[in-house]
């Protein structure tokens, strides 16, 4: 009866971490309102994907930034442009295996020529790049960061 009672316990915990562990998918449409919020919340908003070497690099700097300040008023939003055959669960994995804390969205939306634009006029769509805003202020970066680099961006809206 107890490893009944832990077997179930366990498969309780299990479920609720893959639910927990989802990763939404967005198309640019769906997407677009959260790269718009007017509040008090400064919003970090870093488009990456899992093969781009310099966004997986910097990764962990946008990760030690979000594990630090999370008491602020303050939102971050890892945008992955992954593609192919199991990208969810290839995105959870790297997840899972990197201990990531901020939120990872999909966009899964083929027409990159009419969104890109929407985010930068001036961006060409390559990554890793980053949009740091509060409210009215905006910013756009087509690079990518230390986290020194990073922190004292952020700290401009936040403060």
């Amino acid at each position: 009866m107890k490893i009944l009672k832990t077997s179930l316990v366990l498969l309780f915990i299990g479920i609720n971490f893959v639910a927990q562990s989802q990763i939404k998918v967005y198309n640019f449409d769906q997407l677009e309102p959260l790269l718009h919020q007017e509040n008090d919340t400064t919003y970090v908003i870093n488009f990456w994907a899992t093969w781009c070497l310099p966004c997986v690099k910097e990764l962990p700097a946008f990760d030690k930034f979000n594990r630090e300040n999370q008491s602020r008023k303050f939102k971050m939003l890892l945008v992955s442009l992954d593609f192919g055959k199991d990208v969810i669960k290839k995105l959870e994995e790297y997840k899972l295996k990197h201990n990531l804390s901020p939120e990872i969205v999909l966009l899964d939306d083929p027409d990159a020529n009419a969104w890109i634009p929407k985010i930068d006029k001036e961006w060409s769509g390559a990554i890793p790049a980053t949009l740091i805003y509060r409210n009215k202020k905006w910013q756009f970066y087509g690079h990518s960061f230390t986290y020194d680099e990073l922190k004292k961006e952020i700290e401009k809206f936040i403060n």
